[in-house]
């Protein structure tokens, strides 16, 4: 896996002085990115949008090796949802290229630092070349037990919770006044992964766009005016720090208010 921090942080600088806020026996489990701002930023610099996107190919590296020589377990990201395909169709065709080349090209990555790959979605929607070579790397890297990158394509919410309806109405014994939580939440799309701990939104946007709608419960919330092109390990940290300053109850009371 990577070699922790050394060597990634600039020794007197900014995010050096951030490392050391950080408590490595409190880091969150599960971290959840909801990715975005890459319009923005290219139209900000009068670039085509598909600029943008392939800007935010390169925080995509930096931020899953960032979270994975902090030591974050799982980390998902929010990649292309079912509403992206509104989107001019030049620009959904891009991205789903930059896809293809980045798994053809740095799937390596992946196997050399021990990370696994997984996919949550409608995954049968998307092209077929995609497909190919998601399952060719998610086999691949399926053995390895360093930190679960978790891609959300043609992913929603909304969507996620009614194809878990759909499978609990087919098995055969279901029976609906036994059904529970714990049952439920095994219908879903990634049933061993935790419920994340963090959810980061990047651009400024106060919605969580129906993303794990079912999962984010009680997940701490943070959000950045940061454009995602922009965003870099310095965030990150500072989410992490945001995080563990915070108090988690899951809705019950301080000790002392007993």
């Amino acid at each position: 896996m990577f070699k922790d921090l050394e060597g990634f942080v600039e020794i007197g600088s900014k995010e050096e002085e951030l490392v050391k806020q950080i408590d490595f026996a409190q880091l969150p489990c599960h971290v959840a990115v909801i990715m975005d701002g890459n319009g923005r930023w290219a139209k900000k610099r009068e670039l085509p949008r598909v600029e943008g996107h392939r800007a935010g190919a390169k925080s995509v590296r930096e931020i899953v090796e960032t979270a994975a020589r902090v030591g974050i377990e799982y980390l998902t990201l929010f990649a292309f949802s079912k509403e992206n395909w509104k989107r001019p169709k030049l620009e959904v065709v891009a991205l789903w290229k930059f896809l293809e080349d980045y798994l053809k090209k740095d799937y390596k990555v992946l196997l050399e630092n021990n990370l696994r790959l997984q996919v949550i979605g409608q995954i049968q929607g998307l092209p077929f070349a995609v497909q190919k070579e998601l399952n060719r790397v998610m086999n691949l890297t399926r053995d390895n037990d360093g930190m679960v990158i978790i891609m959300a394509l043609n992913y929603g919410g909304r969507a996620e919770i009614v194809d878990a309806i759909k499978k609990l109405t087919k098995e055969k014994d279901f029976e609906p006044d036994v059904l529970d939580e714990k049952k439920f939440s095994e219908m879903l799309y990634a049933p061993d992964v935790p419920d994340p701990d963090l959810l980061i939104r990047t651009s400024g946007e106060l919605r969580i766009s129906n993303f794990l709608l079912w999962q984010i419960a009680y997940s701490e919330i943070w959000i950045t005016k940061e454009l995602w092109p922009n965003f870099r390990k310095r965030h990150f940290f500072e989410a992490i720090i945001d995080f563990q300053r915070r108090e988690r109850r899951f809705g019950d009371i301080r000790p002392e208010q007993r």
